[in-house]
């Protein structure tokens, strides 16, 4: 069963509340007969979105194929946190990779939040900006560290944008008392995920890339020059761009083998109105400390957008019932709100939840495996693919030489293994251990 279709309608967005409030966009068509590029981007989420940009914008010929709309996969359906840093904080990246290596890393990923913030901007894209993330705590232990890392990041990384926050200050901004503080990022922020990504879509079209929808590539003939085969057209090209992320399927084993495709879910409750105040209080998104993170926000009419839960094989669960057990946990009293909207999507992560940026050939590039930090870091990725193209790699090899183990047990047994995995974390976080 090929993810691309197990959950999903060939060429139609899921059903979701980002979906029933899309920017308009028509239609790309699908491609047919033989095509020529200089470059061919295989997915059309964030990646290859900002991939496509990025090289149009540097003059050179693009093709971008997606099996089905743009923004269809996790770019189109996620909790549009926009946050800084990586997956992994400083302290796990000083730690394995050097102090050096891990504030190029830093650099980069504040580079990436003001990407979005000025992508959105220069090209009056269909949403905003919103600042500020909380990240909420269950022990005092993690407290402790939040505020010790706040101060960690002042001082050795010159960056005072995140607050501490003991119990009385986090209940002020959202009323949930099963969090005991932690602290809130004004450098981070949030935006409407699928609405970005229609507007990454147009400002690439505008720039001169080729778009192309309902291309689903079959295989991938490398050489001096790549053919990239579709069921109706053949692209050859001089680069190959894999911007697939959780679907890649079997186009590149190399990748296949450190990216695993796992499957996240949010609702979408009727607009709370004034009851918005018990919710949050301020327009902030909020993440908190669970090994599978409970997230959420406010939509721009005042719905939870609560994201929680995850599976691991093909075929999506009941999604109001996966995810309205930890949003009660948070929140007992909206224990009567109406469930408007739940969907689920596939995103993908690595072993060490760092992404994975790889040069599978001499001219084939992919980066993926963002682990839930990708709205920011797979718009990098973009531009970072761009200049690697170009002949500009430094910054590329700087993401690509982050060690990038395989999943332990091949294609049959690493869903397995994972499974068992997630099951006994998830039962850490259940005990509070």
């Amino acid at each position: 069963m090929d993810l691309l279709f197990a959950n999903d309608k060939a060429g139609t967005y899921p059903a979701s509340y980002y979906a029933a409030t899309r920017a308009d966009l028509a239609p790309f068509p699908a491609p047919a007969g033989d095509l020529r590029a200089d470059v061919c981007v295989v997915g059309g989420g964030f990646t290859g979105l900002s991939a496509a940009l990025h090289l149009a914008q540097r003059g050179l010929d693009v093709v971008l194929l997606e099996a089905h709309r743009v923004g269809f996969g996790a770019s189109g359906r996620n909790g549009g946190q926009v946050g800084t840093g990586q997956r992994q904080d400083q302290d796990w990246l000083e730690r394995t990779l050097g102090r050096d290596h891990a504030r190029q890393l830093w650099d980069l990923s504040l580079e990436s939040v003001e990407m979005v913030r000025t992508l959105i901007r220069d090209h009056d894209m269909p949403c905003t900006f919103h600042d500020g993330i909380v990240h909420a705590c269950f022990s005092q232990g993690e407290v402790d560290h939040a505020r010790h890392y706040a101060e960690k990041m002042a001082r050795d990384y010159g960056y005072d944008r995140i607050t501490p926050l003991d119990s009385d200050a986090l209940q002020a901004i959202l009323p949930a008392p099963l969090y005991k503080g932690g602290d809130i990022d004004r450098g981070a922020g949030h935006v409407h995920p699928l609405n970005y990504a229609v507007g990454l879509a147009r400002a690439a079209a505008k720039a001169g890339a080729r778009l192309h929808e309902n291309a689903l590539v079959q295989r991938i003939d490398h050489g001096a020059r790549p053919v990239v085969h579709t069921a109706d057209a053949r692209v050859t090209c001089d680069h190959v761009i894999l911007a697939c992320n959780g679907y890649l399927g079997g186009l590149d084993p190399h990748v296949a083998a450190r990216v695993m495709p796992i499957n996240n879910f949010v609702v979408a409750t009727e607009p709370l109105g004034d009851r918005a105040a018990e919710v949050l209080r301020e327009n902030v998104a909020v993440a908190d400390t669970r090994f599978v993170v409970n997230y959420w926000r406010l939509s721009e009419d005042n719905r939870l957008l609560f994201g929680g839960g995850e599976s691991y094989g093909y075929r999506f669960p009941d999604v109001v019932k996966t995810v309205r057990k930890p949003m009660l946990e948070v929140y007992p009293h909206l224990k009567d709100v109406r469930i408007d909207y739940a969907w689920g999507g596939t995103l993908a992560i690595t072993m060490n939840r760092m992404p994975c940026f790889a040069r599978v050939k001499p001219n084939v590039l992919s980066a993926s495996g963002y682990s839930g930090h990708g709205v920011a870091m797979a718009t990098l990725a973009g531009r970072l693919l761009a200049e690697a193209v170009a002949g500009q790699a430094e910054r590329f090899d700087v993401m690509a030489s982050v060690p990038m183990h395989r999943f332990p047990g091949g294609p049959a047994m690493r869903w397995p293994m994972l499974v068992l995995a997630m099951t006994w974390y998830s039962m850490r976080d259940r005990l509070g251990i």
